[in-house]
């Protein structure tokens, strides 16, 4: 993994809606998904350059039908942080 993006809304909608405008906007793929509270925040992970995770996330920051809580980017992401976001999609492959 180059580069990690996350983006972090309020509903299972705005969240398909956030990745659906990072995919378009940029050579971004899915990693993982997940949902918090019932589902009520949901976290998006997606994986690519640097330069498309960038313009990726600040695509679905400015365009999502509702404002992010939270959004990162993650250009050389450490070991741990991507044992654990490969964990995550462990969980999503099952």
């Amino acid at each position: 993994m180059k580069s990690l993006g996350f983006v972090e809304v309020s509903g299972v909608a705005a969240a398909i809606d956030a990745l659906d405008i990072m995919c378009k906007a940029a050579d971004v793929q899915l990693v993982s998904w997940e949902r918090k509270l019932g589902g009520r925040l949901v976290t998006v992970i997606v994986t690519g350059s640097v330069s498309a995770v960038n313009a990726a996330v600040e695509s679905a920051v400015a365009h999502c039908i509702k404002k992010p809580c939270a959004h990162a980017v993650l250009p050389n992401p450490h070991e741990e942080t991507l044992r654990l976001v490969r964990l995550s999609a462990s969980r999503l492959a099952r």
